[in-house]
């Protein structure tokens, strides 16, 4: 497969760390930034799959203004989000391989089956 194309969109939500350093952290925001990573061959169409539906799927998914704790089970870490985006858009799009998540500019992290 030679061709990746990636969808980005960002929403904002709470969360804590309920043992940081061996103390819970104060419950905080973060203005996340999701970048999806698709692959594939060129469908009929020319592309591998449409933008448009990626970036309507990320918006009915992603948990804007909610506590990140409440739907991922209490560990609200980038890297389990980053899963947890992954399992839903997998299902609905086979061909994503990757998911970034960034909590700020300089700190994200990832998550893909390879």
């Amino acid at each position: 497969m030679a061709y990746r194309v990636k969808v980005v969109r960002e929403f904002s939500a709470a969360h804590f760390l309920e043992s940081y350093r061996g103390k819970p952290e104060p419950i905080h925001g973060h203005n996340y930034r999701v970048e999806v990573i698709l692959e594939g061959d060129l469908g009929d169409e020319g592309y591998v799959v449409d933008f448009l539906e990626i970036n309507s799927f990320l918006k009915e998914i992603l948990p804007e203004h909610r506590n990140l704790n409440e739907i991922l089970g209490g560990k609200s870490t980038a890297e389990i989000l980053a899963h947890w985006i992954y399992d839903r858009l997998k299902e609905r799009f086979p061909q994503t391989v990757e998911v970034w998540v960034w909590e700020t500019g300089r700190f994200a992290a990832s998550y893909s089956e390879r």
